[in-house]
């Protein structure tokens, strides 16, 4: 290991720009998916994007490199992210709206 281990195993990738990164893969994907969230969780998202993306890529033997690398990864991540849980939880079924219903 002559690379210093970074955030969640990406070793070209700080603390602060993978939060940004996160929040731009997170918040597109939101866009790309129809899903609106507010700024944490695309940052949540779009940083768990980042992780899986990053795995897949691993996987298929695609090397990824450098911040649009990277981000192109968690964009990729967060696409899957938000795609899995819309199969799982569906609009309406136990939406905002249902648990609190307007006056």
């Amino acid at each position: 290991m002559d690379q210093p281990l970074g955030i969640l195993g990406t070793p070209e990738v700080g603390f602060f720009p993978l939060l940004v990164i996160g929040g731009l893969a997170g918040w597109i994907a939101g866009m790309v998916t129809g899903a609106r969230h507010w700024l944490l969780t695309n940052v949540l998202v779009g940083v768990a994007g980042s992780w899986i993306g990053s795995q897949l890529a691993d996987l298929l033997g695609i090397v990824v490199r450098g911040s649009l690398g990277h981000f192109i990864a968690a964009l990729v991540g967060s696409i899957l992210i938000i795609t899995v849980w819309q199969r799982f939880y569906p609009e309406g079924r136990q939406g905002y709206s249902d648990r609190y219903p307007s006056i």
